[in-house]
C-alpha cells in the first residue's frame, strides 16, 4: 500500500497496488498487520467527497504477523481520520477546515459585523445607508433583519461600549472585527474576502463619499481579511463604481 498525497500536503489516501496472487498470498502469511481502535468521532470537511461526512479518529496498533498470527510489536500508526463514507484516511489536520455548515455561519456572522461596525460611524441616520445595510444583511441569511432592529442594535453597542464617542475605528471595534473576520479570511478565496470589504464599503457610501471614520473601519476589516494595504485602497475605489 502507498500513500498518496494532494499538492496540499494534507490528504492522506491510502492506495492499493496490484499484486499477483503469490504476493497476496505471501501477505497473509507473513508481513505488518495494523489493528485500529477508535478513539472519536464527529462531523468533518471529507476533501474526497466534497462535503461534510461523519468521521471516526483512528489510532493503530503494528505487529509482524506469520501465518496469521501476530507475534512482534512493530509500534504505533496513526493517529488518521476515516471518512465514513467513502473510507478514505485523511491526516488529523484535514479537522482544521470548517465544515460546509460552520463555514456559512461564519460568514453570516462576519458580514452581520462588517455591517454593525460601518453603521457604528454614525451611518444609522442615513435612510439610503440602512436600506443598503438591511438588503446586504437579509442577502447573507439575516432574514428577520429590518432597519428598527438594526438601530436598535447599532445604538445598543455604542451604550455598551462608549463607541459613540469614538471619532474613529476603537480599539474594542478593531478587536471584534479581527475576532470575527481572522479564523474566516484563511478559508476564504481572495475573491470572496474582497467580496466581504466591498459590501462594507457599498454601505458606506450609500450616503455620500467615505466619512474618515468609515475609512478607518473598512481599512481595518481589510486589515483582519489579511487583504493588502494596496489592494484595500484599489476596493474602496472600486466600490464607487455600480456593479
Amino acid at each position: 500500500m502507498v500513500l498518496d498525497r494532494e499538492r496540499n500536503g494534507r490528504k492522506a489516501r491510502v492506495l492499493a497496488l496490484p499484486v499477483s496472487r503469490g504476493r497476496a498470498l505471501r501477505r497473509r502469511l507473513i508481513g505488518v498487520h495494523t489493528a485500529w481502535d477508535t478513539i472519536g468521532d464527529g462531523e468533518f470537511f471529507c476533501p474526497a467527497c466534497g462535503g461534510d461526512r461523519n468521521y471516526q479518529r483512528l489510532t493503530g496498533r503494528r505487529r509482524f504477523v506469520v501465518l496469521g498470527m501476530p507475534v512482534v510489536p512493530r509500534g504505533c500508526a496513526g493517529p488518521v481520520i476515516r471518512c465514513a463514507a467513502c473510507q478514505d484516511l485523511f491526516d488529523p489536520d484535514v479537522l482544521d477546515h470548517p465544515t460546509t455548515t460552520r463555514l456559512s455561519a461564519m460568514l453570516r456572522d462576519a458580514v452581520h459585523t462588517v455591517v454593525l461596525a460601518v453603521l457604528s460611524t454614525g451611518g444609522t441616520g442615513a435612510r439610503a445607508t440602512l436600506d443598503t445595510a438591511v438588503a446586504t444583511l437579509r442577502a447573507a441569511g439575516h432574514d428577520d433583519c429590518t432597519e428598527e432592529r438594526l438601530v436598535a442594535l447599532v445604538d445598543a453597542l455604542a451604550a455598551d461600549t462608549g463607541r459613540a464617542t469614538e471619532p474613529d475605528c476603537g480599539p474594542g471595534l478593531a478587536i471584534e472585527l479581527h475576532e470575527a473576520l481572522g479564523p474566516l479570511a484563511p478559508h476564504l478565496a481572495p475573491a470572496g474576502r474582497e467580496a466581504l470589504l466591498l459590501q462594507g464599503a457599498r454601505i458606506a457610501l450609500a450616503d455620500g463619499p467615505y466619512t474618515p471614520a468609515e475609512r478607518d473601519v473598512l481599512t481595518t476589516a481589510g486589515c483582519a481579511l489579511t487583504i493588502c494595504s494596496e489592494d484595500v485602497a484599489r476596493l474602496l475605489v472600486a466600490a464607487r463604481t455600480p456593479s
